[in-house]
């Protein structure tokens, strides 16, 4: 009888690198699959440091791909969706339907959930009781800044998006993100502003609405965002992946 599959859901983060090397650490013989059909909206470093990956893991990273999808820009122009109050719909169709399609319910299947993300975990047992979760940062007590270290110590650089001040390694441009996400994008990828902000207006619909003043509710979008508005830092983390968290929409002051 062939024994069930190790499965670690790699994300090119810190922390699912760290839940990688764990699990093989522990002794475990996984498969470290990765849903790459977000890698073209991503960071260009990020394929250096799957191959930094690789070389720690000493076995390759398996890449999966959606069967429907080329990209995040594809998902919301077929599907005439960009985010709503429980998330997006490139996360289900590039992430989460990826995973479906290659899971087997047999599977261990292993997740980057750091220490003090166990209500996350929680969560996530409870929206999916048939999977098999294994959570090995939890169950060591490993946060996500240890975690940072322990990758340091390996001798890996960090991924350029942690490097530039952001907490997540996801796409560039998330639509999950906040106003002042938004304008740390636009400083820093000045075209991925402009490309978002058109496709907003080529759809109609907007990523973020006004919460207080005369336009309370109305569509705010990016080419209409003021500079300087939101703090970043104060932002909520930008979920991707495994689990979306639910979109909060950022206040304009008027």
């Amino acid at each position: 009888m062939t024994p069930p599959r190790v499965v670690v859901w790699y994300s090119c983060g810190v922390t699912s690198a760290v839940a990688a090397h764990l699990t093989i650490k522990a002794g475990h013989d996984p498969i470290i699959a990765y849903c790459a059909s977000t890698l073209s909206t991503e960071h260009p470093d990020n394929e250096r440091f799957i191959a930094d990956c690789e070389q720690w893991f000493n076995r390759p990273i398996r890449r999966l791909y959606s069967k429907k999808y080329t990209d995040i820009y594809d998902v919301f122009r077929r599907t005439k969706w960009l985010v709503g109050p429980r998330g997006a719909r490139c996360t289900t169709e590039l992430k989460k339907l990826v995973r479906r399609d290659f899971e087997d319910l047999t599977d261990l299947q292993v997740f980057g959930f750091s220490a003090g993300e166990q209500r996350r975990a929680d969560r996530f047992r409870e929206s999916n009781p048939e999977v098999r979760l294994s959570v090995p940062l939890i169950d060591q007590g490993v946060t996500k800044a240890q975690a940072i270290e322990i990758l340091k110590r390996a001798g890996i650089e960090l991924p350029i998006m942690y490097r530039l001040g952001y907490r997540n390694n996801n796409c560039i441009g998330c639509v999950k993100g906040g106003q002042g996400y938004w304008n740390k994008i636009r400083d820093d990828f000045p075209e991925v502003f402009a490309r978002t902000a058109a496709i907003e207006r080529e759809m109609g619909t907007s990523i973020h609405r006004h919460r207080k003043g005369p336009h309370k509710g109305d569509s705010l979008y990016l080419d209409e965002l003021p500079r300087g508005v939101g703090r970043y830092e104060q932002e909520p983390d930008i979920q991707c992946g495994i689990w979306c968290g639910q979109q909060n929409l950022f206040e304009v002051t008027p």
